[in-house]
Protein backbone atom coordinates (compact mmCIF):
# COMPACT_ATOMS: atom_id res chain seq x y z
CA UNK A 1 0.00 0.00 0.00
CA UNK A 2 1.34 3.46 -1.01
CA UNK A 3 0.91 5.88 2.01
CA UNK A 4 1.14 9.49 1.68
CA UNK A 5 3.27 11.47 3.35
CA UNK A 6 2.09 14.52 5.48
CA UNK A 7 4.41 16.68 3.43
CA UNK A 8 2.76 15.46 0.19
CA UNK A 9 -1.07 15.88 1.32
CA UNK A 10 -0.66 19.49 2.91
CA UNK A 11 -0.15 21.65 -0.15
CA UNK A 12 2.77 24.28 0.63
CA UNK A 13 1.66 28.40 0.36
CA UNK A 14 3.78 28.63 -3.25
CA UNK A 15 1.38 25.49 -4.72
CA UNK A 16 -1.91 27.18 -3.50
CA UNK A 17 -0.38 29.97 -5.47
CA UNK A 18 0.01 28.03 -8.26
CA UNK A 19 -3.62 26.86 -8.26
CA UNK A 20 -4.72 30.11 -8.10
CA UNK A 21 -3.06 31.29 -10.83
CA UNK A 22 -3.97 29.03 -12.99
CA UNK A 23 -7.33 28.83 -12.19
CA UNK A 24 -6.93 32.92 -13.17
CA UNK A 25 -5.33 32.44 -16.08
CA UNK A 26 -7.95 29.48 -17.69
CA UNK A 27 -11.05 31.72 -16.13
CA UNK A 28 -9.90 35.18 -17.48
CA UNK A 29 -8.87 33.88 -21.08
CA UNK A 30 -11.73 32.09 -21.20
CA UNK A 31 -13.98 35.60 -20.67
CA UNK A 32 -11.50 37.05 -22.52
CA UNK A 33 -12.54 34.70 -25.56
CA UNK A 34 -15.94 34.77 -24.89
CA UNK A 35 -16.00 38.63 -25.61
CA UNK A 36 -13.68 39.21 -28.68
CA UNK A 37 -14.48 35.80 -30.36
CA UNK A 38 -18.21 36.05 -31.42
CA UNK A 39 -17.36 39.35 -33.23
CA UNK A 40 -14.31 38.35 -35.02
CA UNK A 41 -16.40 34.56 -35.82
CA UNK A 42 -19.12 36.80 -37.00
CA UNK A 43 -17.18 38.28 -39.96
CA UNK A 44 -16.63 41.93 -37.87
CA UNK A 45 -13.34 43.28 -39.74
CA UNK A 46 -10.41 42.94 -37.04
CA UNK A 47 -9.88 46.78 -37.43
CA UNK A 48 -13.09 47.27 -35.79
CA UNK A 49 -13.03 45.05 -33.15
CA UNK A 50 -13.07 46.61 -29.84
CA UNK A 51 -10.78 44.13 -28.14
CA UNK A 52 -8.58 46.72 -26.28
CA UNK A 53 -11.40 47.23 -23.27
CA UNK A 54 -12.11 43.67 -23.16
CA UNK A 55 -8.60 42.97 -22.54
CA UNK A 56 -7.64 45.72 -20.40
CA UNK A 57 -10.50 44.40 -18.35
CA UNK A 58 -9.61 40.86 -18.13
CA UNK A 59 -5.92 41.40 -17.14
CA UNK A 60 -7.34 43.95 -14.22
CA UNK A 61 -9.55 41.20 -13.02
CA UNK A 62 -6.93 38.29 -13.25
CA UNK A 63 -4.93 40.99 -10.89
CA UNK A 64 -7.51 41.42 -8.34
CA UNK A 65 -8.96 37.99 -8.69
CA UNK A 66 -5.43 36.10 -8.00
CA UNK A 67 -5.11 38.76 -4.76
CA UNK A 68 -9.05 37.83 -3.89
CA UNK A 69 -8.17 33.53 -4.72
CA UNK A 70 -5.19 33.72 -2.53
CA UNK A 71 -6.95 35.46 0.42
CA UNK A 72 -9.63 33.82 0.17
CA UNK A 73 -7.56 30.38 -0.35
CA UNK A 74 -5.60 30.94 3.08
CA UNK A 75 -8.66 31.96 4.90
CA UNK A 76 -10.13 28.22 4.35
CA UNK A 77 -6.87 26.60 4.55
CA UNK A 78 -4.17 28.36 6.08
CA UNK A 79 -0.38 27.40 5.87
CA UNK A 80 1.99 26.70 8.44
CA UNK A 81 3.99 29.75 6.62
CA UNK A 82 4.54 31.65 3.68
CA UNK A 83 7.90 31.54 3.39
CA UNK A 84 9.15 28.98 0.55
CA UNK A 85 12.00 26.40 0.93
CA UNK A 86 14.80 25.13 -1.52
CA UNK A 87 11.94 22.65 -3.26
CA UNK A 88 9.57 25.67 -3.73
CA UNK A 89 12.38 27.50 -4.90
CA UNK A 90 13.53 24.93 -7.79
CA UNK A 91 9.72 24.16 -8.83
CA UNK A 92 8.96 27.98 -9.25
CA UNK A 93 12.67 28.28 -11.48
CA UNK A 94 11.36 25.30 -13.30
CA UNK A 95 8.28 26.67 -14.30
CA UNK A 96 9.14 30.04 -14.79
CA UNK A 97 11.85 28.64 -17.31
CA UNK A 98 9.34 26.42 -19.32
CA UNK A 99 7.03 29.39 -19.13
CA UNK A 100 9.36 31.88 -20.16
CA UNK A 101 9.73 30.39 -23.63
CA UNK A 102 5.74 31.23 -24.47
CA UNK A 103 6.71 34.76 -23.66
CA UNK A 104 9.78 34.68 -25.96
CA UNK A 105 7.95 33.38 -28.77
CA UNK A 106 5.05 36.18 -28.30
CA UNK A 107 7.53 38.34 -28.63
CA UNK A 108 8.87 37.28 -31.57
CA UNK A 109 5.80 36.52 -33.29
CA UNK A 110 4.82 40.18 -32.57
CA UNK A 111 7.58 41.32 -34.20
CA UNK A 112 6.97 39.29 -37.13
CA UNK A 113 3.38 40.41 -37.16
CA UNK A 114 4.61 44.49 -36.97
CA UNK A 115 7.22 43.69 -39.32
CA UNK A 116 4.64 42.48 -42.17
CA UNK A 117 2.32 45.47 -40.86
CA UNK A 118 0.18 43.02 -39.08
CA UNK A 119 -3.34 45.04 -37.75
CA UNK A 120 -2.48 45.65 -34.19
CA UNK A 121 -5.58 42.87 -33.00
CA UNK A 122 -3.23 40.34 -34.03
CA UNK A 123 -0.31 41.69 -32.59
CA UNK A 124 -1.58 41.90 -29.52
CA UNK A 125 -3.24 39.39 -29.33
CA UNK A 126 -0.47 36.71 -29.97
CA UNK A 127 1.13 38.22 -26.95
CA UNK A 128 -1.65 37.81 -24.95
CA UNK A 129 -2.38 34.11 -26.18
CA UNK A 130 1.55 33.56 -25.14
CA UNK A 131 1.43 35.60 -21.72
CA UNK A 132 -1.66 33.20 -21.00
CA UNK A 133 -0.40 30.06 -22.00
CA UNK A 134 2.71 30.83 -20.35
CA UNK A 135 0.86 31.43 -17.00
CA UNK A 136 -1.20 27.67 -17.44
CA UNK A 137 2.20 25.97 -18.78
CA UNK A 138 4.48 27.30 -16.40
CA UNK A 139 1.59 26.31 -13.60
CA UNK A 140 1.18 22.86 -14.47
CA UNK A 141 4.90 22.48 -14.64
CA UNK A 142 4.92 23.96 -11.15
CA UNK A 143 2.16 21.52 -10.03
CA UNK A 144 3.58 18.54 -11.82
CA UNK A 145 6.71 19.38 -10.31
CA UNK A 146 5.36 18.93 -6.54
CA UNK A 147 4.05 16.01 -7.23
CA UNK A 148 6.39 13.93 -8.59
CA UNK A 149 9.61 16.11 -7.80
CA UNK A 150 11.98 18.49 -9.76
CA UNK A 151 13.60 16.47 -12.75
CA UNK A 152 16.91 15.76 -12.30
CA UNK A 153 18.10 15.99 -16.17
Amino acid sequence: MNRRTERETVMSYEEKGTWVYLVVAIVGSTVYLSLVLPEFLGGTPVGQIDYVPAMLWVIGGAIVASIIGRIIVEVFSPSESTRGDIRDKEIDRLGERVGSSFVVLGALGALVLAMLDADGFWIANTVYVCFVLSAIVSSITKLVAYRRGVPTW
